[in-house]
């Protein structure tokens, strides 16, 4: 009779015990799910900021390039004129009938005409420099864009591993168990590291040059 009293009270204990450890993995797994929930979050948001990125990056880009076009024509048109200035010089005809015409031109006329030409020389040489000017800058902001996009492009992919080792944890409790305070060690950094991304990107916007004119 004894035996049997000693077996009737240890029951209910195990049964005790075994109800709080279903408890215990029933806590561990909704910390994994909302955990891995908000990865998937921290994911979108990434992306979704690379693409914006690369909207930009693209934009930079174009203009960039449509600068170096702009640039390589001026740069023709100053040629031609030169060479046009160097055959005057060069051909003894065309200098002597050039001298003509201005001989025949009177004082006002000539001394407009000059002035013509130093302002045109004068307007040249400053959309030279003004297009060398904004073609560096142009440079430094697609280089610096582009240098963002590989920045978000490591988070989302160091996002994902994250992502990954979640599920694992949410399929393999006794491994969940193990890897629980690496796992959060892990994922308060990645938080940490998106409330930055979110400052930078908050600060990059309102970093950029206005638009160029042409």
């Amino acid at each position: 009779m004894e035996n049997v009293g000693d077996g009737s009270a240890a029951a209910p204990v195990d049964s005790y015990r075994l109800t709080e450890e279903i408890q215990l993995e029933k806590n561990k797994k909704e910390m994994l799910q909302m955990s891995t929930f908000e990865l998937k979050n921290t994911i979108a948001e990434l992306e979704q900021r690379l693409n914006s990125v690369e909207d930009e990056g693209n934009e930079w880009k174009t203009r960039y390039e449509t600068q170096i076009e702009l640039n390589k024509q001026l740069e023709r048109q100053i040629y031609i004129l030169r060479e046009k200035s160097e055959n005057i010089r060069g051909n003894p005809t065309d200098r002597l009938s050039s001298i003509r015409s201005l001989d025949q031109m009177p004082v006002g006329a000539l001394n407009q005409f000059v002035k013509h030409l130093d302002d045109e020389k004068i307007l040249l040489e400053n959309q030279l420099k003004n297009f060398e000017l904004r073609i560096e800058q142009e440079a430094k902001a697609y280089y610096k864009v582009n240098n963002e996009r590989r920045m978000y492009i490591s988070e989302i992919a160091q996002t994902s591993v994250t992502q990954e080792a979640a599920k694992k944890q949410q399929s393999d409790p006794a491994h969940a168990t193990r890897e629980k305070p690496a796992f959060k060690a892990k994922y308060n950094g990645l938080a940490k590291r998106r409330t930055m991304t979110k400052r930078r990107g908050g600060m990059t916007k309102g970093s950029h040059p206005s638009n160029m004119k042409h």
